[in-house]
Order: structure tokens, then sequence, then C-alpha cells
């Protein structure tokens, strides 16, 4: 069987015994920007570890491979269990490569919170795309992190930026508030929907369609053509339903087949008409520019309550208060005042 040269786990000898020692930031920064595959996943995988000795090697990686980012076109895609991410994925994937795309996909792969290992295997779900050489799959654990999204998502994508990915496409889990976090990540964000399932039975709350830059009736094929149809036009009219959108993009309501492979060039053709219509400081740019403010401001929060944890103070006395307020013997908001009080006193 052909060796993939494109996924994390297949290596070349050289590459092999590059893995034996610990390469230096250097190393791991100019292999990412001569576009070594190996090498952006070891370094995605630096910057994803919690261990405190590689906090500041992934942040110099991060801010060397800064200025060579931004020049892609970033995709979110979500959609609940069951409406197609992954073939959809592919499919968008390989006719992207197909246009001499360089595609990555940053899989988020939903955390089992018994055995805490991912559910699904992403790299198993898209047989074909994982072998085409133009394309790079890195599935990553969603763990507790905010909104069902991997912690370093957002610094995985300027890593792969720098290794010359000109789109990357972010796949939500589908469920809970990820997809949130995901639309302030990416330039589009993209609806996978099915036909004739209903709102209430998708999970789909309208929050999120109001988020979307374009909806997408999935699996327009065989008998399902005829509902497809009927719910393009049914979707057409609830969006006009939702305010606008500051830059005065209405939502496009599309139908495709993945399995078929119809309907996707159009799907791209709107989201690069989306893009061209929105260049400058009123569009993408403006949008990178509050992305930006947002992940500093939820970085900050997220190293706060870090520390607050792993303050020495409070792991000696946060079992003892939750014992507290189990017991009702004191209240939550009076303990916790306790407890930061404590935090301030180391």
């Amino acid at each position: 069987m052909a060796t993939n040269k494109n996924t994390d786990g297949n290596a070349n000898s050289k590459t092999k015994a590059f893995r034996k020692k610990s390469p230096s930031t250097t190393e791991l920064i100019q292999g990412i920007l001569n576009g070594d595959i190996a090498t952006l996943a070891r370094a995605i995988t630096l910057i994803e570890s919690t261990k405190s000795e590689h906090f500041q090697k992934s942040n110099d990686i991060i801010n060397q491979c800064l200025p060579h980012s931004g020049k892609s076109i970033r995709i979110g895609i979500t959609g609940v269990p069951g409406v197609g991410k992954s073939t959809f994925i592919e499919t968008f994937g390989s006719f992207l490569t197909a246009l001499g795309k360089k595609v990555a996909v940053l899989a988020v792969d939903p955390s089992s919170t018994i055995s805490k290992g991912s559910i699904l295997g992403d790299k198993t779900r898209m047989q074909e795309l994982v072998k085409d050489k133009n394309a790079y799959i890195r599935p990553s654990p969603t763990g507790h992190s905010l909104g069902g999204v991997a912690r370093k998502t957002r610094e995985t994508i300027i890593l792969c930026e720098a290794a010359g990915f000109d789109t990357i496409l972010v796949e939500t889990v589908g469920v809970g508030q990820s997809e949130t976090a995901v639309h302030g990540m990416v330039d589009f964000f993209l609806l996978l929907k099915l036909a004739g399932a209903g709102d209430e039975l998708q999970g789909i709350k309208r929050g999120i369609m109001e988020m979307a830059d374009a909806i997408v009736i999935n699996k327009a094929d065989g008998n399902n053509i005829g509902r497809a149809n009927l719910a393009k036009v049914e979707f057409t009219k609830a969006v006009h339903l939702f305010s606008p959108k500051e830059n005065g993009w209405t939502p496009k309501i599309l139908s495709c087949s993945a399995i078929q492979k119809t309907g996707i060039s159009e799907i791209w053709e709107v989201i690069k008409t989306y893009i061209d219509d929105n260049p400058g400081l009123d569009g993408i740019i403006a949008k990178r520019r509050t992305q930006n403010k947002f992940w500093l401001l939820q970085t900050i929060e997220d190293q706060l309550k870090q520390q607050f944890y792993e303050n020495k103070n409070i792991k000696s006395h946060l079992e003892q208060m939750i014992t507290l307020v189990v017991d009702g013997k004191i209240s939550p908001f009076n303990a916790a005042e306790k407890l930061l009080n404590l935090a301030k006193e180391t």
C-alpha cells in the first residue's frame, strides 16, 4: 500500500530520525515555513500541550509564524451529527484541491466525558481526502474547552497558514456552543441542514441560523430532491425574518449532494463572492480585527482561570469549600469570594 505523506502518522526515515530528538524552536519554525507536514503536526501537538514547559516554546512558534499567516480563506462548517459533515468536507476539500488549493481541515473531534478520548476519527471518515497530497487533516479532541472547540484551534489556523495552506476548513462538533466559538475564528460560516427533519429534530437554534453566511441542504439526491427543494424555499423565507448582517450580506440558501458531488461548485462560488464583496476595513479585515480582540480577552480569562485552580491556597481549600456549599453551610457566592481572596494572598 502506498505511503500517505500528508498525514501525521506517516513519515520517511529522515522524519523518523527527526522525531527521535526534540527539535529546536528554530527548526520547527523553518520546517513549518518550508511546508513540511511532519513538522507542522509536531508543532501543533506542542501548542496543544497543557504542560507548562511547552508554553513559551509554543508562544515563540506562533509569534514567528504570525507574519506569514492571514492569507487563507477560513471557512467554518457546522451541522448536527448525521447531517453529513465529514462526507461534505471530504467532497468539498477534494473539489478545492482539484482547483489547485491547499486545504487544511481542522476537525474538532468529540471527546467522551467518560474516557476523555476522542469518539470519532476524522481521518478514517475522510479516507480519500487524507490521501490527497494537497490536503492536511488534523483531528483534535474537544476536551472541556470553550464551546467544545479544541483549545488551540485558532493558533493551529496560524500555523497551517504559515505552512502554505490557503483554505482552512474548521468543522464543529455540531452541539453546544461550538458554533459560536468557530464563528469567532472564521471568515465564512456554513450551516449544513437536512430536508424534512425540522429544526427541533436537528437541534439547531435560531441563533445559529442567524450566524450562518450560507445554509446548505445536504443529501439532496434520489427521493430526497423534492424535499430538499421545498426546504430551500422555506429557509429562504426564514432568513428574511432575521436581522440584516452588518455588512449587508443576506445568507444564501443552497442544496447539494456530497455523495453525488452535485452543488459543490455553486457553494464555492457563493463563498468567493462573499470574500470578494467584503474585503477591507468594512469586511473580512474588520471581522478578523474584532476576532483578534475577542480571543485576546478570552485567552486572558482562560489563563486567569487556570492560574486560579493551580494556586496552592486554592488547591488546599477548594474541596473544603465545596463540601460546605453542598451541605448548605455557606452560600456559593460567599465561598467564591473567600477563595478569590485566598488567591490574591499568594
